[in-house]
């Protein structure tokens, strides 16, 4: 095959793309979303905003799906302490794909999950504040918050889980 034979099997092909793009839209059939730094600052953002909403001081943590960190960020005056739990809650709920306040349900004595917080060299962390975070169906990360009380730190990392649909669409 010469050069402008393959430069017009290219072409047509291009051509074709682009109007099957036209009538039925995206044609990758993987997600378009992974969890950037762009994202997990941004996210982080809101987050804090709600917390200072309630005169809070809180460890905001970001993971992508395999429960890696991708960015933490500690408000003034948040416990030392907050840093790793709201690291842990990302590892937790990445890892096991849940809410670390509905694994507390599941981990109380006389539930399935009983005793899961020994597991994993202790990083698995059975109260609220950690949730996976999904985009079109797939979770792309997980989110902790730590420095509230456990009610506090469930509303915000709920909190975050909800909002990530908009911040998704401003990046």
């Amino acid at each position: 095959m010469d050069e402008q034979m393959i430069s017009k099997a290219v072409e047509e092909v291009l051509r074709e793309m682009s109007s099957e793009h036209g009538k039925q839209g995206h044609v990758c059939k993987c997600s378009k979303h992974k969890m950037t730094l762009a994202l997990a600052k941004s996210l982080i953002e809101k987050v804090e905003q709600k917390a200072k909403e309630i005169d809070l001081a809180v460890v905001i943590a970001v993971s992508d799906q395999a429960g890696r960190i991708v960015a933490v960020h500690c408000m003034d005056d948040a416990f030392m302490a907050s840093y790793d739990i709201a690291v842990h809650k990302t590892f937790t709920s990445a890892g096991l794909k849940m809410s670390t306040a509905e694994l507390a349900k599941l981990s109380q004595p006389g539930q399935p999950l009983y005793g899961i917080q020994h597991t994993n060299e202790g990083k698995i962390v059975i109260f609220g504040g950690g949730e996976p975070l999904e985009a079109e169906g797939k979770i792309i990360g997980a989110l902790g918050v730590s420095g509230g009380t456990a009610e506090q730190d469930t509303m915000l990392a709920a909190y975050g889980k909800e909002i990530l649909k908009e911040v998704i669409s401003c990046q």
